[in-house]
């Protein structure tokens, strides 16, 4: 059996994994960045090693530094998570020339079913049906233009390498070809280091169905059912059930026979997933395999009741499979939720910062996987996500329930998240009545944030009640001559000012508070403890770093700047050409020039950060008459990238 493991992650996922092996006994090994050297997977770890600077690259995708790190802590084995180096080849391969067990597949099976255009070859071969495209070897941008043109659209722009929807581009309109293109490979290359891209045929109003698999290196596999992972905005898993509630017997008996017989095909050893879109008819076709662990397997988890973790070490140590394929089978239901540090009201712009607030309830039939606590730092170099909500019942309505009431009592503050999104598409029509498809996010009626009044108003009632908090109850003061208070404050919205009055009155039960902005005014009542607004009785969660404030009321998570006491600033809204960082990263693409013509949505640069690209564009037609913005250089938030002068230069 495995003795020492090093984790190469981070987050969620090593936290997870380091659970598991501790739960069986076995010693882990933390790895670090610089950014992370407070994490909470280095603090959990029984022993951890620096690997290196922040960006990832340098560090938790440097293969090297990782095995050095393994054989300074003497470890035994190294077990890769998902992501990062999960599915690299070389990397397994470095593992096991080391004399190190690696927690997966072998290296030429990683290698055969990581690379998207050879398992489509391997799948073809097994019978399994794959979806029409172009997996040729001739990749250069005009070869797979014309390729496009052939194939016609809409048209998916796929990564070989990899999963998570890194790389991965829509087309629906063929002139917009050659920049998707260009934005697939550059968003490839720094998420797995390889930038080779295939072309296939979207499938419209299809489900993402996917089949969980282990195998042994005794020629055993099994699987354990399916997942509908239909859930997705561009491209990226929101919730993730299991089973999926729609297919017939006769489609999941298909589907987990030809994921079966894929894995036999190449002698899969560990965890395994293969992943089909399902088409109206209830037709399948093969996706891809992803051969490592999947960000959505604790829903398995539950609905089998097969720890995954532990039997990848089992595996991985030599032994075979605790479960034959008789032995597992499906009770109730299960649905995970991914909780990320992303503001929906911002096109789901990756937030950073402190959390100040981090609390989550886990009530029954609810687990939590999580990778922060309160007082961690989020920043800008790796995935968002901060946690795994998740929830079981004996039905699907029941975990649903469960799931949603888990959602609506956690309070995060410090930066937005997507809580109050996941908790509305749980009570939304198409996820309840389950009429997902993977299309269905791409097109659904936009999170509506509150106003910049009414965010004002909401805070400058949250900081008055926390004013009051510790104050003697009025009806302990004499009340009935007390006359209240007044206070008049500025907040700063997302570039606007506004001016909020506040005041008072005592009551008998504690205070009514009330906040106006001009014709607008709301009121709510602070007992000491319990706090009201709009009618609804909330848990409030407020931080606060110098004039920075943050809030969360459930539904609503918002920040705000009280510049009360700062002179005034001209807005930066959009229409001004004084292009900013939304958001730190680094800049990888920089398509345009000082001095050139620009109209508005012209690509004016590229960040990228937390591994996904994120594309600034000019604000209305002019001239670029400033460009700070520099290949390779690292950006902080508002730092000033361009400026666009209307007119044309002399």
């Amino acid at each position: 059996m495995i003795k020492r493991l090093l984790i190469a992650n981070r987050g969620e996922i090593a936290c997870r994994i380091i659970r598991a092996a501790k739960a069986m006994g076995v010693e882990t090994v933390a790895v670090y960045s610089d950014a992370d050297a407070q994490a909470q997977h280095v603090k959990l770890a029984d022993r951890a090693v620096p690997i290196g600077p922040a960006p990832a690259k340098d560090s938790y995708l440097n293969v090297g530094v990782i095995v050095a790190a393994a054989k300074e802590a003497e470890a035994d084995a190294i077990h890769p998570g998902y992501g990062f180096l999960s599915e690299n080849a070389e990397f397994a391969k470095a593992v096991t020339d080391a004399g190190i067990i690696f927690v997966g597949p072998s290296a030429d099976v990683i290698a055969q079913m990581g690379d998207k255009r050879t398992a489509r070859g391997i799948a073809e071969k097994a019978g399994v049906p794959v979806v029409p495209g172009y997996d040729g070897d001739d990749t250069d941008t005009a070869a797979l233009a014309a390729e496009a043109k052939r194939i016609g659209t809409p048209l998916m722009i796929k990564a070989t390498a990899g999963g998570g929807g890194r790389g991965l581009r829509r087309v629906d309109d063929l002139k917009g070809f050659t920049e998707a293109l260009e934005s697939a490979r550059r968003e490839a290359g720094s998420a797995f280091g390889d930038s080779g891209i295939l072309l296939e045929r979207m499938i419209t109003d299809a489900r993402h169905v996917e089949v969980q698999l282990l195998g042994d290196t005794h020629g055993n596999v099994v699987h354990l059912f399916e997942r509908d992972c239909s859930s997705q905005r561009r491209h990226q898993k929101v919730l993730e059930e299991a089973p999926c509630a729609t297919i017939s017997d006769a489609t999941r008996a298909g589907l987990t026979d030809a994921a079966v017989g894929l894995a036999k095909a190449v002698s899969y050893t560990g965890a395994g997933t293969v992943e089909f879109l399902v088409d109206a008819d209830g037709a399948f076709y093969f996706l891809e395999m992803n051969t490592r662990l999947q960000v959505e397997h604790p829903v398995t988890e539950l609905v089998t009741g097969i720890d995954l973790v532990a039997e990848q070490l089992r595996v991985a140590s030599g032994a075979p499979l605790s479960v034959a394929q008789d032995d597992i089978t499906l009770t109730g239901h299960a649905i995970e939720a991914r909780l990320y540090a992303e503001d929906p009201a911002q096109s789901f712009m990756p937030q950073t910062g402190t959390l100040g607030v981090f609390d989550i309830p886990v009530g029954e039939g609810c687990r939590l996987d999580s990778g922060v606590v309160a007082g961690d730092m989020v920043s800008p170099y790796y995935d968002p996500m901060l946690a795994k909500l998740i929830a079981y019942g004996k039905t699907r309505e029941e975990a649903r329930a469960r799931l949603a009431t888990m959602l609506d009592g956690s309070r995060i503050a410090g930066m937005a998240t997507n809580k109050a999104w996941l908790a509305y598409l749980l009570k939304d029509e198409p996820f309840r009545l389950t009429t997902m498809r993977t299309h269905t996010l791409d097109h659904a009626t936009p999170f509506i944030p509150l106003s910049a009044e009414n965010q004002a108003l909401a805070l400058a009632l949250v900081l008055q009640a926390g004013a009051l908090k510790n104050a003697p109850m009025p009806a302990l003061a004499g009340w009935r001559t007390h006359t209240g208070g007044y206070t008049r404050r500025i907040f700063d919205v997302d570039g606007t000012r506004v001016p909020v009055e506040v005041s008072e009155t005592p009551t008998p039960t504690g205070w009514d508070i009330t906040a106006t902005v001009g014709h607008k005014s709301r009121t709510t009542h602070f007992d000491g403890e319990s706090f009201r607004y709009q009618g609804e009785k909330l848990r409030v969660s407020h931080t606060q770093m110098g004039d920075e404030h943050a809030a969360d009321l459930g539904r609503w998570h918002f920040k705000a700047r009280d510049v009360t006491h700062a002179p005034a600033e001209k807005s930066m809204a959009g229409g001004t050409g004084r292009l900013t960082a939304p958001m730190d990263g680094q800049i990888v693409a920089v398509p345009v020039e000082k001095g050139a013509l620009v109209k508005a949505g012209d690509l004016i640069c590229v960040i990228e950060a937390m591994k996904m690209e994120h594309h600034i564009r000019a604000d209305m037609d002019g001239t670029i008459e400033d460009l700070s913005a520099s290949i390779g250089a690292q950006v902080k938030s508002r730092a000033p990238l361009a400026t666009i002068t209307s007119g044309e230069t002399a």
